[in-house]
């Protein structure tokens, strides 16, 4: 389906082809007609399948065609700044023909941008992105009116309450006026969503699009290896595989540090991301990457979610991640936006167990490559596992248990 199928007024058709924008994702398909339509909305969807659009062009041409200057019409709720600033630029890059004006608010930026952000919520940006706390600590203050507000959207619910954040949203709700049109995405549906859309959504449009499953496009390959193994194969890995832009995950900063450290000595132009970096060092990490000036990265989970970048082609599990979950959401990084993408994960005996339980997540077994004979010899893939009875090898049955059969 085209975009030009949507009614969509001219000024958001022409930010649509300025993002190269042609054909809708089947996320867009679902989702965008009943946003046009007015109704609430709960979905559930995979990485990288054009969610933001999804909701922001239809709110962007629902507050062109019912403006009111002075108020803020829309506010999306997000769990990270990474997150808040990546839909920002969404935002910019859809809206720029039209008169629409925005900010993300998040915690950590500074003194400066709490005034800048404090004036556009007494002015009345039309869209408002927030981490909820940054939102709080305003509302506090006691300037912010919602009075006008239209649209309330709730990105990465389900991280937000894993994060703690589910007191802060109430309170922000409470703001809100009762009379308003309520957008909610969550990557998975565990009962605590559900009893927060219960409360906040009426008669909602639900929509499912095949969730803990990565993109199709992506091509999964894990190599099965010692622990030793893992630098010199990641070598092997950067040197032999093209790429133009890569993220490299590791389970812990510290692997982080160590591992960058190793590769720029070994030639590679690269940079890291994790937790002890200050706001504005991630954002001009991410500012270099995202433009090319630097194609590889190396990340802790912070980055697992919430960051948009199509040009990102290789990604590489240098640990296997904690969840099946963390999993999809680390290679779902790559293969964005109709584009091909490669996830290689570098699996040591001991995460054997860890990987054969995503496998069973996603119902898939991926292929182990071989290592290169250089590296010398590797175990072979015997994850722990109890007897099957008489079911076939080679398949995987969901049960209560997750267990291999």
């Amino acid at each position: 389906m085209r975009f030009t199928e949507f009614n969509f007024l001219p000024e958001v058709l022409e930010g649509i082809e300025a993002s190269n924008y042609e054909t809708a994702t089947p996320v867009q398909e679902q989702v965008i007609p009943p946003i046009l339509e007015g109704r609430d909305v709960i979905a559930s969807a995979q990485t990288g399948t054009g969610k933001t659009a999804a909701f922001l062009l239809p709110v962007m041409n629902r507050l062109l065609k019912n403006h009111v200057d002075g108020h803020t019409g829309a506010l999306i709720v997000v769990p990270t700044r990474e997150l808040a600033i990546q839909i920002s630029q969404h935002i910019e890059g859809l809206s720029y023909f039209t008169h629409l004006s925005s900010i993300a608010i998040y915690g950590g930026s500074g003194g400066d941008n709490f005034v800048a952000e404090k004036k556009a919520l007494q002015n009345g940006a039309d869209i408002i992105v927030c981490t909820p706390g940054r939102m709080i600590a305003h509302l506090n203050m006691g300037y912010v009116n919602m009075k006008g507000l239209q649209f309330l959207v709730l990105d990465e619910a389900d991280r937000m309450l894993d994060m703690g954040f589910q007191d802060d949203i109430s309170k922000i709700i409470k703001a809100l006026p009762e009379k308003r049109q309520n957008l909610l995405f969550s990557a998975t549906m565990p009962d605590k969503i559900r009893q927060l859309a219960k409360k906040i959504l009426h008669h909602p449009a639900e929509i499912n699009i095949a969730i803990s499953k990565p993109p199709e496009k992506v091509v999964q390959k894990a190599f099965v290896i010692y622990e030793p193994q893992k630098l010199p194969l990641m070598k092997w890995i950067l040197k032999n595989t093209p790429y133009k832009n890569a993220l490299v995950f590791c389970s812990k900063k510290q692997t982080v540090k160590q591992l960058r450290r190793e590769l720029k000595q070994a030639g590679f132009t690269l940079e890291e991301i994790h937790s002890d970096l200050e706001q504005s060092q991630r954002e001009s990490v991410l500012s270099a990457f995202t433009s090319g000036r630097i194609p590889l990265l190396v990340a802790t989970d912070i980055l697992s979610r919430g960051i948009d970048i199509d040009t990102i082609d290789l990604v590489i599990n240098y640990d296997v991640p904690g969840d099946g979950e963390d999993y999809v959401h680390r290679i779902g990084r790559t293969a964005r936006a109709e584009a091909d993408g490669v996830a290689f994960t570098l699996v040591s005996e001991k995460e054997q167990n860890k990987f054969a339980a995503i496998e069973r997540l996603i119902e898939k077994e991926i292929d182990k490559a071989v290592i290169p004979a250089e590296l010398g010899p590797a175990p072979a893939y015997h994850p722990r596992q109890k007897s099957s009875g008489n079911r076939p090898k080679g398949r995987f049955y969901r049960s209560s248990n997750s267990r291999k059969k």
